[in-house]
């Protein structure tokens, strides 16, 4: 109804077969493995940027262009063009996080008409030429899967199982921490970025749960345990014995690290003319 509206053509094209391998296939694999997935960061990696964009350029379009809140620059530097991926004017509504794993081919070839706008002002162009969706609500939930609660898709696949939630106290001894100076600053990077490995007898039973599966890292809701003086927290998820382990307070030292370790196998950069090397290191903010 929009394309006739604008008096564009309008092709749909079912890319659910591949939507299904690529994305949701592998959300639960990571979901039972014990990891959070980012599905929106995937689909566009590997949909919308990837599978779409190839059968929008051999249909002969030029770009694509996409109604995320983000925004391309160009810059030359020496003799190549340089795309610069920065957040959308409105900062409430910017989407340029789940963008992070385009490189720059692919924005060579993209556009985002309206990341140098403002939700209100979208909303309000929308009004003046007539769109029919132009009150409709903002989209939440799974990208291409419409609004669903995460804990319900995810047990069409992994059936609840009841295991024991345990809390972790603040100032438990796991938390001290020792000065080792035989360490070399490589050694130190990795101990400051590795992770408590809990068990049972670390904390107290206060709680079942069903399934560790359906909880990630740093949740509060959901956790259905009342009586604390402060929100619970999850700190870890032991999918292999089904715990989860809880800490209270938004400060709980479980909750933080000085550190991020990624695999080299995970590295991304959207500009490789940025990319650090063995010691470099960019001040970032």
């Amino acid at each position: 109804i929009v394309a006739q509206r604008l008096n564009i053509p309008f092709q749909t094209v079912d890319l659910s077969k591949e939507y299904n391998t690529r994305i949701i296939q592998y959300m639960f694999r990571e979901y039972k493995s014990g990891r959070t997935p980012n599905p929106d960061i995937l689909c566009n990696r590997e949909i919308k940027f990837d599978i779409f964009m190839k059968i929008a350029l051999d249909l002969g379009a030029d770009f694509v262009a996409t109604g995320h809140y983000s925004r391309i620059s160009r810059e030359k530097k020496e003799e190549n063009t340089i795309y610069r991926l920065i957040s959308g004017v409105d900062l409430s509504k910017d989407q340029s996080y789940f963008l992070c794993q385009l490189n720059q081919k692919k924005l060579s070839k993209i556009l985002f008409p309206i990341g140098n706008l403002k939700k209100t002002q979208v909303r309000r162009i929308a009004n003046d030429i007539g769109l029919v969706n132009a009150e409709k609500k903002d989209s939440q939930g799974l990208c291409f899967v419409g609004k669903v609660k995460l804990p319900e898709f995810l047990m069409k696949k992994l059936k609840p199982k009841e295991g024991l939630i345990i809390e972790i106290d603040s100032s438990s001894d796991l938390y001290k921490k020792t000065v080792n100076n035989s360490l070399t600053d490589k050694e130190k990077l990795i101990k400051s970025v590795s992770s408590v490995n809990y068990k049972i007898d670390d904390g107290r039973e206060i709680g079942k749960h069903n399934g560790s599966f359906y909880f990630t890292i740093g949740q509060r809701k959901g956790l259905k345990i009342g009586g604390s003086r402060k929100p619970l927290f999850v700190l870890q998820t032991d999918v292999k014995n089904n715990i989860i382990y809880v800490g209270m307070g938004k400060n709980h030292p479980g909750l933080y690290r000085n550190a991020l370790l990624v695999d080299s196998n995970d590295e991304h950069w959207v500009r490789e003319d940025l990319k650090l090397f063995y010691k470099e290191s960019m001040i970032i903010m």
